[in-house]
């Protein structure tokens, strides 16, 4: 039987690497989204599928563009958009992040519409449930929570919005789809170069915070992420489903307690000391790091991801695994390197 073919928009990045690869591990091909066809990340791809013995090729597209979309849906079985913009500093102007994500996202789906895909999975944020709620309470949230736009962060509402226009698109165009939410996604780098997420274990490991807000996190392995991604293709159930991908809560000061406790002793001077939140309020109305950091403040990260394991039978690593391959391979890229002899 012939391999179906899954678009996989954003393919060289962090996350659609990854996703790509599963696709192929399991019996697919895979077209991927670039903007650059020279990017290493295709390279490294076009390996893994000599290696498994699958195809891959890609489509050089942009979310603000309209060519390239119908040629790159061609004849693909299901898309998964997992491109988005998400920068490490706030932006100056929010419409950077919200106009690609949300015309992008609307741009891959008229396209897999048109091209009469099966289904289109878009990977979504839980800063799409969790953003512009007091969660100072430990309230767990699930997918029947959206996140209240005019109280969010510009990255919060690229998310959102782009998400529910998604929604909307499939509605219109009487498309099978579903979204998924992953927490904070973590796991091995493969180029030494970091995104949003994965900079948080780096700045651990390179002593950047001198002291720890309360914040929390949920870390979710970038490797299940990956998988959650080919069974919302493959479930039938799964169409017209959101999915929260995140692990137990965690505190920042938590996850710096695990990378003490196995780099410490490898020359990482990993800090340990409580920033109080007084302090940080005062500071983000002058540092824009503390200001991104503001939403987490004092609130665990307490989502739910049971849907996901109960439908899907997805299953995840647990926190600790992931932020110790995080590290290792950051360690192991040169981007890291311990701060004392």
């Amino acid at each position: 039987m012939a391999r179906k073919t899954v678009l996989v928009t954003g393919v060289t990045g962090f996350l659609g690497g990854y996703v790509a690869e599963e696709f192929l591990a399991h019996g697919y091909d895979v077209r991927g989204t670039v903007r650059n066809a020279d990017h290493p990340g295709v390279a490294e791809l076009r390996d893994v599928a000599a290696r498994i013995g699958g195809r891959f090729d890609v489509a050089v597209t942009s979310l603000l563009e309209d060519s390239g979309w119908d040629a790159a849906a061609d004849g693909v079985f299901a898309v998964a958009h997992v491109a988005s913009p998400a920068p490490k500093q706030r932006p100056r102007d929010p419409a950077s992040l919200i106009r690609p994500a949300v015309e992008g996202t609307r741009r891959v789906l008229g396209a897999a519409a048109r091209a009469g895909v099966a289904r289109v999975v878009v990977t979504s944020s839980v800063d799409a449930v969790r953003s512009g709620h007091d969660l100072r309470d430990g309230r767990v949230l699930d997918e029947e929570t959206w996140s209240v736009v005019s109280r969010s962060e510009p990255y919060a509402q690229s998310k959102t919005l782009a998400e529910l226009a998604a929604w909307e698109v499939a509605r219109d165009r009487d498309l099978e789809l579903a979204t998924l939410l992953p927490a904070l996604v973590l796991g091995p780098i493969r180029r030494a170069e970091t995104n949003v997420s994965v900079d948080v274990i780096r700045q651990l490991l390179a002593k950047e915070l001198p002291a720890l807000p309360r914040l929390g996190f949920a870390p979710v392995d970038v490797r299940d992420v990956a998988l959650a991604h080919r069974l919302a293709i493959e479930v039938p159930a799964a169409a017209g489903r959101r999915y929260i991908l995140a692990s137990d809560p965690i505190w920042l000061g938590d996850i710096a307690r695990v990378l003490d406790e196995e780099f410490g002793a490898r020359g990482f001077d990993i800090p340990r000391r409580a920033l109080p939140s007084a302090i940080v309020k005062i500071g983000a109305r002058f540092v824009p790091t503390l200001r991104l950091a503001m939403p987490l403040l004092d609130a665990p990260a307490a989502t739910s991801s049971e849907r996901a394991r109960s439908e899907l039978e997805w299953t995840s690593r647990p926190a600790r695994e992931a932020i110790m391959a995080t590290a290792e391979s950051l360690i192991a890229l040169g981007v890291v390197a311990p701060t004392e002899s």
